[in-house]
Parts: C-alpha cells; structure tokens; sequence
C-alpha cells in the first residue's frame, strides 16, 4: 500500500508535537553536514542582499546554515506550527536572521517577483497539491532565478537507500526504524524523473536540468 500517498490525499503532510521535536534531534545529531551541503549549493546562485526562500524548512537548520554564509535576506515557510516555532528557536540559539512563517506551499502569503531563490529539501513529496506548489515557486521567483528542489528518486533501490542510512550514521534500532520509514512510507511518496518532467511541463518554468544525486534529484528550476 502507497502510504504516504494516501495520507497526502488530505492534505500536505507536516510534521508536529513529539514527531517535529524528535526530527530536529535527528537532524541536529545526524544531518548538519547534510544541511551545510545544500547551503553550500545554494549559495552558488545567490549574491549579498539577495532575498532566499526555504520551503518546508522544518526544523530551519539549513537556512541558518546558508545565514552563516553571507548577508542574505532568508525567509522560510512551513505547513508545521511546531517546526515554525522550533526554527525560530533554532535561529535565535545560532545568532543568525531568518524569518519562519507558517503557511501552504500551493498558497504562499507573497506578492509575485519576491525571491532570487528558492530551495526546497526533502519535503516536495509530502504537497497535495505538487504542481500548484511549482506554480507557486514559479510565481514568487524573480526573473532569472533559480528554484532547487532536493528530494527522493521514486526509483531508488532498496540497496540505495541501505547505503545512505549507511552514510547517515544511523546503527542498531534507528537504522532499522529509518529503512523502515525510507522503504515503506517515503519512497511510496517520491516521484520519478520522468513524473517530475510532466509536472513541470504544466508550469510555467520552461528551463530545468535533473541530476541524479544518492538516492535522489537535485532539481534546478530557472525562470
């Protein structure tokens, strides 16, 4: 049974109470390599004053990572009350600028034009609505700018996803709970190249590029 495509049926799948708390343990334990990777990226398309919008940044350490970087103008938006709040905290606790909001991704509280960039991480599987989300990348983004979308390759093998808790640190019954939660809920959610391709298509984003990353897609969107 898909799962997570079920449950995403309902609406977008945020992460709350003691599930966003144990998620930022994890990532503060586990991924800020990860996070520092992806603001390195990030910081590849963007200048000084620049205006950055995380979407679904959950717990915020990538923003917060990519603040540490240069003088950007960071925003993140997230379906999560609880990761608005555990961000927030994050960033004051880290001494950096970044403004959290509460809000839908295929429904963002800003005038068109606003961003130079947008990234989104791990979390385009869990919209309901995917391509009223590009639709919405698309219209808040500048033009010339780009949108990153990082996320899992529906194709990915079990061998692959085995290798990346591998990498990721995890031992013993976290291991074994991750494979669990990578093989029979996230993977049943995440899209492959060819699905991605026919989401943008009904976009406006008419430049794209699709690279094969671990066990995923770096997904770069120019406008």
């Amino acid at each position: 049974m898909d799962i997570m495509k079920f449950f995403r049926k309902f609406g977008d799948l945020g992460i709350n109470g003691a599930a966003a708390r144990w998620y930022d343990r994890n990532s503060r334990g586990h991924r800020m390599e990860e996070m520092r990777g992806y603001a390195k990226e990030a910081a590849g398309y963007i200048k000084d004053r620049d205006s950055v919008l995380e979407i679904a940044p959950g717990p915020g350490y990538l923003s917060i990572e990519l603040a540490k970087m240069g003088k950007y103008k960071i925003t993140g938006i997230d379906i999560s009350r609880d990761f608005v709040e555990i961000a927030r905290k994050n960033a004051k606790e880290a001494g950096v600028e970044a403004e959290f909001l509460q809000g839908n991704v295929a429904a963002m509280p800003f005038p068109g034009n606003m961003f130079d960039f947008i990234i989104c991480t791990a979390a385009f599987k869990n919209f309901k609505e995917p391509i009223k989300a590009l639709e919405e990348m698309h219209r808040v983004l500048r033009e010339g700018g780009t949108a990153l979308i990082i996320d899992m390759n529906g194709n990915v093998s079990d061998k692959e996803i085995k290798a990346s808790i591998k990498d990721m640190g995890e031992k013993g019954m976290e291991a074994v709970f991750m494979k669990l939660v990578f093989k029979y809920f996230l993977k049943s959610g995440a899209y492959t190249g060819d699905e991605f391709i026919s989401m943008i298509s009904k976009t406006g984003f008419k430049k794209f590029d699709i690279k094969k990353q671990g066990i995923g897609f770096n997904i770069y969107l120019q406008k």
